[in-house]
Formats: C-alpha cells, sequence, structure tokens
C-alpha cells in the first residue's frame, strides 16, 4: 500500500521504487507535464461540489494527480479563465493527467504483487 500511494503522490515514483528508472522518469515527466501545460493555458482545478456530479467528477480526477496538485492548490495556481480560448483543452489537459496517474498506480499495484 506504501508503494501505491508513492506513486499516486509522486507521478512515476512507484516504478522508480520497483526500479523501473526508464519507465518511472518518463511518467514522472510525461504526467507532470501535462498538469503544468494546463495550468499555464489557463485550466481550472475544479471545486468539489457534490451538488454539481461532472463538476465533482473533475475534482476528483485534478486530485489523482497527487502532490503537483496540492502544490498548485497551495499556490493558488490553476483558478482558470473561461474567456481565455484555451480554458477547455487545458481542463482536458488537468482531468486526463490525474487520470493517467491513476492508470500508473494501478499498472505499479499489478506489478508488485506479480500480476505483470
Amino acid at each position: 500500500m506504501l508503494l501505491a500511494l508513492s506513486a499516486w503522490l509522486v507521478p512515476g515514483s512507484g516504478h522508480l521504487w520497483l526500479g523501473r528508472r526508464v519507465k518511472g522518469l518518463i511518467f514522472l515527466v510525461a504526467l507532470t507535464t501535462m498538469f503544468t501545460t494546463g495550468l499555464a493555458l489557463n485550466g481550472r482545478l475544479f471545486p468539489f461540489q457534490a451538488s454539481e456530479p461532472l463538476v465533482f467528477l473533475a475534482a476528483v480526477a485534478d486530485l489523482a494527480m497527487g502532490l503537483p496538485y496540492f502544490l498548485a492548490w497551495a499556490l493558488k495556481i490553476g483558478e482558470g479563465q473561461v474567456a481565455a480560448v484555451s480554458y477547455e483543452y487545458a481542463n482536458a489537459f488537468l482531468i486526463v493527467a490525474g487520470l493517467l496517474n491513476m492508470l500508473v498506480v494501478l499498472d505499479v499495484y499489478d506489478t508488485a504483487v506479480g500480476r505483470k
């Protein structure tokens, strides 16, 4: 479980922990780049609003990015600009980065328990 927590918190760290350095570095660079690109393009880190299910799911996907999400939240980056031309693309980058990180966490877990 500690391995999966590490893999969620820092993208790619689980693979690095397992000794899969190239894979871990690729995930670290690719997912962090996707997330920062989303922020740079004026994307929004969605709030947790249970009254709006799609906004809530987007917030869960953003949170799935781990430490980069918490850093952006603490620095108040990711408030988004709806009027920006790149707003929707930026949100897609942020959401997909988090969802891909969850797939990476599942891959680490499967590798650690011997399913792969």
